[in-house]
């Protein structure tokens, strides 16, 4: 089993281009540079990937869902195994999300009330519930080093009651979780990190309020979420700029949900660190991946004598290899061969973009590097007919 050094949670930003910065985040599993993305291990793994597939791509931190690891296995399963780093052998930084955005975007199975949510399992049907101390108490568990606060996401679009109904279940249960998080920490100190969520819709005064009550809680990194739930991007970039005015310079700031390579440019531009999103590998394996030149559906029959790789500006492994035509062939063949080299590329391509990303603000290029990455991601016009 590893070591793992139990010193406190830290920030620091190295530099800054506009509002983009650069930096590092220490935690418990070691560290991991932003602005990061995050590939979404779902079940404590990112699928189709392997940890050496992760390793190669240079991710240094996934996420993991709190919502399906409590059904299967277990929490206290992944805890008697020494925690989710031991269980899934990935020994770097990961976080877990709180389980709400699970629960938002399956209403049909769940009943929301100002105490929590009570839920049925997409498994069996079986009922739960989750409020704020307890997803803390899983969370724990399970053993991430950052760990988010219980919240509400509305959907998109909603009317201002509701907004406003999210944001203030969203400050109370962030309080109940925050005081609770502090109490077992107190008693037994693990280094977990925990991280205040930011909620409001598309309402300026709602994320204004939000972002001052979760602020004044004093977390040490705080998250955006309910944005890219069917807003447009104009709301979503109007939203995040507003909002990132009101969240502190000296602690990380976490983008939830976001993944598509434009959103994350713009988002960094707002001065974002963090970010994770199911798009590269659910996309890989359904027929589309991403590219330098943009998203390549590389499953149509016009790719079927294709000899190129699926990104020729690409070094990985898989693109040093494989032609489109057989990738395609093998897609349609329903090989599982095709998911998982799908799957690496795009996980290499995010992770290479996030290190150009870093590269660029730390040489105060950011503005260029992310012109001239469009200009070049734009040339697929066919991209995702």
């Amino acid at each position: 089993m590893s070591s793992i050094d139990k010193k406190q949670f830290f920030y620091n930003c190295n530099k800054t281009d506009g509002k983009a910065r650069v930096g590092q985040v220490t935690t418990p599993h070691g560290i991991f540079h932003t602005p990061a993305f995050m590939p979404v291990g779902t079940s404590g793994a990112v699928k189709a990937m392997t940890a050496e597939d992760l390793e190669e791509c240079k991710a240094e931190i996934i996420l993991g869902n709190t919502y399906h690891l409590y059904l299967r296995p277990g929490e206290k399963l992944i805890k008697e195994k020494g925690g989710l780093a031991e269980f899934t052998s990935w020994r770097k930084p990961m976080l877990t999300d709180s389980g709400g955005f699970q629960v938002f975007s399956m209403q049909d199975l769940s009943t929301i009330d100002d105490d929590g949510v009570t839920f049925k399992s997409h498994h069996d049907g079986s009922e739960h519930r989750f409020f704020a101390e307890k997803v803390i108490d899983i969370q724990r568990d399970i053993g991430a080093d950052i760990i988010m606060s219980f919240d509400q996401c509305v959907p998109y679009p909603a009317d201002k009651k509701l907004a406003n109904q999210g944001v203030n279940r969203t400050f109370d249960w962030a309080q109940k979780g925050l005081s609770h998080f502090n109490k077992l920490e107190a008693e037994s100190p693990t280094g977990i990190a925990l991280f205040g969520i930011v909620q409001g819709s598309t309402y300026k005064e709602l994320r204004k309020t939000s972002a001052e009550q979760i602020v004044s809680l004093d977390f040490p990194g705080n998250a955006i979420g309910g944005l890219a739930v069917g807003e447009s991007k104009e709301e979503m970039e109007d939203m995040l700029e507003y909002t990132t005015e009101f969240l502190p310079e000296n602690k990380p700031r976490y983008l939830m949900g976001v993944g598509y390579p434009e959103d994350i440019l713009m988002a960094v531009s707002n001065g974002v660190d963090m970010f994770d999103c199911v798009l590269p590998t659910r996309n890989a394996r359904t027929g589309m991946v991403f590219t330098s030149e943009g998203p390549l559906v590389f499953r149509n029959a016009e790719y079927s004598r294709d000899d190129r790789p699926l990104d020729p500006n690409c070094n990985c492994r898989v693109c040093q290899r494989y032609s489109r035509s057989y990738i395609r062939h093998l897609y349609n063949q329903k090989e599982i061969t095709a998911l998982v080299l799908t799957s690496f590329h795009s996980g290499y391509f995010f992770q290479n973009l996030m290190q150009g990303i870093r590269f660029s603000i730390a040489n105060g290029n950011f503005s260029n590097f992310r012109k001239e990455f469009l200009e070049k991601y734009q040339t697929n016009k066919k991209s995702t007919k």
